[in-house]
């Protein structure tokens, strides 16, 4: 469970502490780290030490210990040497292994729950007994990030996180697939959703030194208890996804600010385009010329003004007029009027809608 990297860290530390070289040997006779060379002369002793009842023995002028994982023998330890000061150093080594090993099991096992929280896989009486077994609080604020980064397999952009949220306890940084990593994030009473984006603001600061990567984060609603970070888990996801679809120039994107988005992303493709022809005889709203979009996208930002639009666009009232009546003709749909506006806005993004799952099904 613990990585051979983690274990040589730990043995070269007390080494250079104590100047006596330390060897770490699993129960099938593999060498996993030390710090003196020749260790394959003293493989035949562990694995005989290893099916004796000692818990430490002298062999071959060196001192043998045994850790174990919840009373399973787990890896030998050798301490070059066999005086008195040898054998208190290994024992602290076997020690300091021995807590690496809770401390990891305990990563590991929090780290399962909250993956199988996340995805639903547990029922409602599993998540509160496990919560309390791994000691995890039930009734604290928290919130879901999802950061879709491509993440590497080395495991960098996890590292990358953790390195920031990873280390507290109350904060959990995971990852459910190959593609994006779970930010699980305690909160305190203070904090709003302006303080969430700032929080997201700094992840993706973390992958700034890679301007070509593009990297998402999208987040959920904040919830009060444990059962319901599964909830704020699937809104993360729906905001990542209508993010791409109506919201493509935005790195960030909270699940609270989707509007109509999120309702859409909801509708079939079937009543989408049932929708689609009865409003526009068959036509798509974005058969339109490049001219004919962009006065319909900019007299939208302008929230129908058509003095304000016209002055954006450099043309003449008069031309501008023209050309939403020109639209009115073609569509039967005067934007000038709202609840024509509405219909043909909602038309774009159901559009755009259909577009991106098309695209997905390839």
């Amino acid at each position: 469970m613990i990585s051979n990297q983690i274990l040589q860290n730990t043995i070269d530390g007390l080494k250079g502490i104590t100047r006596i070289d330390l060897c770490v040997i699993n129960t099938e006779g593999k060498v996993l780290a030390a710090t003196f060379a020749e260790t394959e002369n003293y493989i035949e002793a562990a694995e005989t030490f290893a099916d004796s009842p000692a818990d430490s023995q002298v062999m071959q002028g060196c001192q043998f210990f045994k850790v174990f994982d919840e009373r399973q023998l787990e890896y030998i330890l050798l301490a070059n040497g066999d005086s008195d000061d040898v054998y208190m150093v290994g024992k602290i080594a076997a020690f300091q292994i021995q807590n690496l090993l809770v401390a990891y099991k305990e990563r590991f096992d929090k780290d399962n729950f909250i993956k199988n929280l996340l995805l639903d896989n547990l029922l409602l009486v599993d998540i509160y007994n496990r919560s309390k077994k791994l000691h995890i609080d039930t009734e604290v604020r928290r919130v879901v990030y999802i950061i879709e980064a491509n993440r590497d397999k080395e495991g960098n952009d996890l590292k990358k996180v953790r390195s920031i949220y990873g280390s507290s306890s109350q904060d959990f940084v995971t990852a459910v697939d190959e593609k994006d990593i779970i930010v699980v994030k305690e909160l305190t009473e203070n904090e709003t959703y302006d303080d969430l984006n700032k929080t997201a603001e700094v992840i993706l600061d973390l992958f700034k030194t890679e301007p070509k990567r593009e990297v998402h984060i999208a987040y959920g609603t904040i919830v009060g208890d444990i059962k319901d970070v599964s909830r704020s888990y699937k809104e993360a996801r729906m905001a990542l996804d209508v993010g791409k679809i109506f919201l493509p120039e935005k790195r960030i994107v909270a699940y609270a600010t989707l509007g109509i988005g999120r309702l859409i992303y909801q509708l079939p493709i079937p009543l989408c385009k049932m929708f689609i022809r009865e409003i526009f005889d068959g036509k798509s709203p974005d058969d339109f010329d490049e001219e004919t979009l962009t006065t319909i996208n900019k007299f939208f930002e302008n929230s129908l003004n058509v003095s304000e639009t016209s002055r954006q666009l450099y043309i003449h009232r008069n031309t501008l007029v023209y050309r939403l009546d020109k639209l009115q003709k073609s569509t039967g749909l005067d934007l000038r009027v709202f609840e024509d506006a509405i219909t043909f806005k909602i038309a774009l993004m159901v559009v755009k809608y259909m577009k991106y799952m098309e695209s997905m099904d390839y």
